[in-house]
Parts: structure tokens; sequence; C-alpha cells
């Protein structure tokens, strides 16, 4: 993928008013912009394109390793973010051991044609993600662990950061499979907050505990997937991000879910928007609010990610097309009530208006909000603007079978 910088003074105005009129995305202007008669400069940005996928997914979603190569997924990713390992007493342990390591892939499921056999030392995701980076050797894996589910543990895990550290690096660098994963992710929701459940650590847990995984990973990757909060008093106050961000080499601030059925009678919002809005239902819950919260805190841009989700949330019971309307309830869902793949949304509810940056829908009764490749185009222009490391989404199941959505990231 070619390294993009920031368009020439000349051509900025173009292309915020081309965003504007189709997405409905005014560019921001930050650092580094050229006014007239000076020498442009530009804000680079990275090329990360990092997709999350989960152990889950091989059972009702039926998504394998294998549909990463097959929907030409894989050559565009620069690297995998595997969810999730769980945290309990204060470890790292695995998460679904049958998924992982255990499962016997068929020669028709196997990422290379190859079948496994009842007696090789690995199988599972594990051994099809070897085989995938084999397929493309500069592809990274990176082991994440925590999630929704799963932040509880890092209460007891923040007690003692060294010893977690050290079980993190046993397990990531198990020598069945230390060859698959270049490093560990960090997905705590939320230190010092709550998010399941609450933590009471303080201030400074989530920062001691980067710190002890740079120790023990030493050169490897270690990234932290964190909140996207951007509000006065929010999340992202709540822990010390900006010292934490000296021992990693990244963040991917979650710049999705900030609306949806879990408030059951609305109102309707999108559920990632990329600027605020008039009307929004809660100031700084956009991602332009969380990355300029963050860079202004001193954390680097190209230590930022922009998030994407390719998946909508949605509710039913509504009468108005517009946001801000009334609800009785989430939509149905395949999986999971309000909540649908970008894959079955794009047929079954089509986009039909942009607030934010980014796409809704409303059909019948119901409301949705998701990101299309049109709306994705806007936000890699912001991306590209702002200087930032890349992109990230979840997840890679819920594109289309010959991956639309990571298409129009790259």
């Amino acid at each position: 993928m070619l390294r993009l910088h920031r368009p020439r003074a000349r051509f900025r105005a173009l292309i915020a008013a081309a965003c504007t009129a189709v997405l409905g995305v005014t560019l921001l202007s930050g650092a580094g912009s050229a006014s007239a008669g000076e020498a442009p400069t530009t804000a680079a940005a990275g090329s990360k394109v990092i997709g999350y996928f989960t152990n889950w997914g091989v059972y009702d979603r039926n998504y394998h390793v294998k549909n990463i190569e097959t929907s030409g997924s894989a050559a565009k990713l620069t690297h995998i973010n595997y969810a999730f390992g769980n945290v309990t007493g204060g470890k790292c342990v695995i998460g679904d051991s049958y998924a992982d390591y255990e499962k016997a892939y068929t020669a028709d499921q196997s990422v290379d044609g190859v079948a496994d056999t009842w007696d090789q030392p690995l199988r599972g995701n594990f051994n099809q993600l070897r085989k995938l980076k084999a397929l493309h050797p500069n592809l990274k894996v990176i082991w994440s662990f925590g999630g929704w589910s799963w932040s509880g543990g890092f209460t007891e895990a923040a007690k003692n950061p060294a010893a977690f550290a050290q079980s993190c690096r046993a397990l990531v660098e198990d020598p069945r499979w230390a060859d698959v994963f270049d490093g560990i992710d960090i997905d705590w929701e939320y230190p010092n907050a709550c998010g399941l459940t609450c933590d009471s650590s303080g201030r400074d847990a989530f920062r001691n505990l980067a710190s002890a995984l740079r120790t023990e990973f030493g050169s490897d990757l270690v990234t932290a997937a964190i909140t996207a909060d951007g509000s006065d008093g929010g999340k992202i106050d709540a822990a010390d991000y900006a010292g934490a961000a000296q021992y990693l080499d990244w963040y991917n601030p979650m710049t999705y879910d900030f609306f949806g059925a879990f408030a059951a009678q609305g109102p309707t919002a999108p559920h990632s928007p990329l600027t605020s809005y008039p009307g929004i239902p809660t100031e700084g819950f956009n991602s332009d609010a969380a990355i300029t919260k963050l860079k202004g805190l001193g954390v680097p841009a190209e230590k930022l990610l922009l998030g994407i989700g390719f998946y909508g949330r949605g509710w039913t019971g509504v009468a108005q097309k517009e946001p801000g309307g009334s609800a009785t309830g989430a939509a149905p869902g395949k999986y999971e009530a309000g909540i649908e793949d970008y894959k079955i949304l794009k047929t079954s509810c089509p986009a039909n208006g942009t607030v934010g940056g980014t796409a809704y829908a409303f059909c019948g009764n119901q409301w949705w909000s998701y990101d299309t490749p049109a709306t994705i185009a806007g936000k890699m222009a912001y991306k590209n603007q702002q200087g930032l490391g890349g992109t990230f989404f979840w997840e890679l199941s819920g594109d289309t079978a010959d991956g639309e959505l990571i298409k129009s990231i790259n």
C-alpha cells in the first residue's frame, strides 16, 4: 500500500468540498496546514491495516482463517488481531482451546488445502494462521486479551503487573505456537472506569501494566485497544493513556459503539460517527473528539489508529428517517438483537442517508447505522489528514465474501 500524504493546500478545499457533498464530512484542519504563500507541509499517514479475527467465529458464523485468504483480505492486511485470550487469576490464559489449537481442519477447509492429521502437534486457528503467514510473509499476528466479556480480570492483573506480564509472555511464546504470534494486544474495557464490570485500580494502573508488558516482550509488538470516549471527564480521562503510550507501539481507540439499542427507546444515532453533528445525543461521542483528545494529551498521531466497524447497530419501532427518533427496542439481528453484519445490511436495509461522516438506513420501522465503502473513504481522508498510524476494524467476518469494505480501506 502506498504511503499517503496530506494534499497540498490548493487541493484541500476541493477535497473537503467533495467529502462534504458526498458524505456530509468536513475535513478538519490540523497542525501543518499551509496558508497562501507558505510552503505546504505534510502529515504522513501510516499504512497499517489491522483486522480482528474472532476465535468464536468458527462456530455459528462459519468464518475461518481460510476465508481471510479467499476474500482477498489477507493481501490487504498488515496485521491480524486474534481475539480473544482470557484474563483471569492475574494471568493471561487460553480463551477457547478447541478453536485456538485443537480443531482439526479438512483439506477443503484449510488455508493450503492440506488436511490436519490426528497426531500433529498443532491444529485449530493457530495452525491455520501459521499457514496464512507462510503465504504472506509480511503479515503479523497479534494475540489480543480481554475484550468486553473478559476485561474483569484486569483488576486482579493490575495488582501485580510484572507477574501478569510474565504469564502473558509464557503463553504467547509457548513453543507450540511461538512462531504464530508477533506480539500482544491488551483490550481492557476499561481501566479505572466501568464496562461490563467496574474497575477502581487507579489512574496509574494501565500505565504500569503497559510498562510491565514492554519489559517482558522487549521489541515484540505491544498494543492496546482503548476507549474512544472523548467527553469531558469521560473514560479517556480516567487512566493515564498518555503516560502508557511510551510503552506501546500503537493504540486502537474503539471509535464505534458510541450509540445503539442498548438505549432501547433511542434516540436513534449512528454508532460510529466520524464527527459531531447537530443533535448528537452525547458530545464527545465521535471519532474526531477521541482522536483530538488523545493527541491533545500528547499521544503521537502515528500511535493512533482509526477504528471502523464492519457491522451496524439498529432499532425497531422507529417512525422517523432522520437521526434522533424514538424506538421501541433493538432491531432483530442474526446473532444478537440490535447488531448485524455489513454483508447482510447492505441488501436487507440499504443505506439511504448520511450524518456525521457515516451512513444510516431507514427501512420499514427499522433504523440502522453502519459504514459503507463511501463513508469509509471519507474516514480514510480524515485518517490521512490527521497523520494517523493506520486503520483497524472489527471484525473480518462482517465483510462481504469478496472483501468489499477492506478494499475501501486500501
